[in-house]
């Protein structure tokens, strides 16, 4: 089922289409409310602060800033996604069933990979450079 007809189902039959700004403010509320209620959300929010303080610590070139920034949006992305899944799963009327916990699990891997990729591409960046910085 397309987005747009999932929408309009939500919306009591509402037809009419949403302007950008809509668009927009809905996106603006939808990550406010990542940030508010998930406290990996924050963690993840934290640990890519010290990433961008790291980047300018050390004077990433730009390739390294466009595969750090990959990482985080990448890790962001995934959070995301699991907590939007996690609400659906939690909406009231959801019975359990095993496909919820099966999509939570999912989801939640998503995320896992998501973080051990930004893991490796830091370690790629950052890892010459604080062997260099170490005391010998």
């Amino acid at each position: 089922m397309a987005l747009t007809t999932l929408r309009r189902r939500i919306s009591g039959g509402r037809t009419s289409s949403r302007t950008w700004s809509r668009k927009f403010a809905d996106a603006f509320r939808g990550l406010a409310r990542a940030v508010r209620t998930q406290s990996s959300f924050a963690v993840h929010i934290l640990v890519a602060g010290a990433v961008v303080t790291g980047g300018a610590m050390f004077r990433v070139s730009a390739v390294e800033w466009c595969l750090l920034a990959f990482a985080i949006g990448l890790v962001l992305m995934a959070e995301i996604f699991n907590t939007a899944i996690e609400s659906l799963a939690r909406a009231p009327g959801s019975r359990r069933h095993p496909r919820f916990r099966d999509a939570l699990d999912m989801a939640s891997a998503a995320v896992l990979l998501a973080a051990i990729t930004a893991a490796t591409i830091g370690v790629i960046v950052f890892g010459p450079r604080i062997v260099m910085w170490m005391p010998r």
